[in-house]
């Protein structure tokens, strides 16, 4: 997970992905892969939908069911 720092600016940190994986859980769960797939475009490294998602559940602002589907917590 890179964190805004001197290395770092906050587009270039994984902060940036947050409020994007919110947005699109609005209308509702949906499975990891469609969810992956809607960001695409804005990842630079699919590890950082990973680092994303890791960071969401930390926080318990997203969970994960038995059946794949991602949604959120708040």
């Amino acid at each position: 997970m890179q964190l805004p720092n001197k290395l770092y600016s906050y587009e270039n940190s994984t902060l940036v992905l947050i409020p994007m994986v919110l947005r699109e859980l609005e209308n509702g769960p949906m499975p990891a892969n469609l969810l992956y797939l809607s960001l695409r475009q804005a990842l630079k490294d699919p590890t950082d939908f990973l680092s994303v998602m890791d960071c969401l559940y930390a926080l318990r602002a997203v969970d994960i069911s038995e059946e794949g589907n991602v949604f959120r917590c708040l």
